[in-house]
């Protein structure tokens, strides 16, 4: 049985084309690609190449300086921070919430809208395998170059899961019998009638947006669509600690907001959603508010509360 597509560049010793990611005693990294009779060149010195091929994981290398380096392989998160950019990156803390929350699983058909610089597609390869599908839509075909590369540079090779299509998502999408669909984009509203219709019943739509104006037109957007369940938004922090003998604090800097995360599952042909209710705040949809639930202008929206 052959291995997975990648699989044999994240373990055994340090080969020529693998990527080593340098840890100096200051906890920076450095990342390089191996080659053989080439060199390393810092600050503090150099070393060859050569003196890591063949090298196992984990291995330690000293410059010519005699400063000391930790040889490892890259992990996704750190290679996503660190590979060529066209659009901002989806960030590692935000790749593992899709993958949890939209349950990514092995083997399911996946469209995804806003390629960018192919992070969140490689996250979602890895967790589908071989056995699923990844149809990713981008507008930009300089991003889409920018991606496919990033994405194949991490795998060693195509990934013969991945289909990768240059334009707008709603005017292309084919696609049936979807399991999953993650729209990173501006307006991801204008794509749910597309991805409704190719969303299977109990699918889930996981959309990304940065702003609280993109969020909330968001998820009113689902709401009024009527064909999917109540949508979640949340957000996610990171906060590391110092932990040095007694001295145990959180740090100074954490990874705040990046951007908020909205799922919800689609129901099934002809289902309307249950009426939520929870009453909204006083004038939370203003005083002109005439859409789902109001009986006037200005009226009540307890249908929707």
């Amino acid at each position: 049985m052959s291995e997975p597509t990648g699989a044999a560049r994240r373990r055994g010793p340090f080969k020529v084309g693998d990527q080593v990611q340098l840890t100096d005693p200051k906890g920076r990294h450095y990342t390089f690609t191996l080659e053989a009779g080439k060199n390393f060149h810092t600050h503090k010195g150099s070393f060859q190449h050569d003196e890591l091929i063949g090298a196992p994981e984990g291995s330690v290398v000293r410059t010519t300086g005699n400063v000391a380096y930790l040889a490892l392989r890259p992990l996704l998160p750190d290679y996503v921070l660190s590979m060529p950019r066209g659009a901002a990156v989806v960030y590692p803390k935000d790749a593992g919430q899709i993958l949890a929350f939209a349950d990514i699983f092995p083997g399911a058909r996946v469209v995804e809208a806003g390629v960018g610089s192919g992070s969140l597609s490689t996250f979602l390869l890895r967790a589908i395998g071989e056995q699923g599908m990844l149809h990713s839509y981008e507008r930009r075909e300089d991003f889409a170059e920018i991606a496919q590369q990033n994405v194949e540079r991490y795998f060693g090779s195509p990934h013969p899961a991945w289909q990768l299509t240059v334009g707008d998502l709603q005017d292309n999408l084919s696609d049936t019998d979807v399991d999953r669909v993650v729209l990173d984009m501006l307006a991801p509203w204008e794509c749910l009638e597309a991805v409704s219709k190719a969303l299977v019943p109990g699918g889930i739509l996981c959309a990304y947006v940065a702003t609280t104006t993109q969020l909330s037109r968001t998820v009113e957007s689902i709401r009024e669509i009527g064909c999917f369940a109540e949508p979640q938004p949340w957000e996610s922090m990171i906060r590391n600690w110092h932990v040095e003998g007694l001295a145990v604090r959180p740090d100074h800097r954490m990874i705040g907001h990046t951007g908020f995360l909205v799922t919800a599952r689609r129901l099934a042909d002809g289902v309307e959603p249950p009426l939520r209710r929870r009453r909204p705040s006083k004038g939370a949809y203003g005083e002109d508010y005439d859409g789902p639930g109001s009986q006037s202008r200005g009226g009540s929206t307890a249908d929707r509360g």
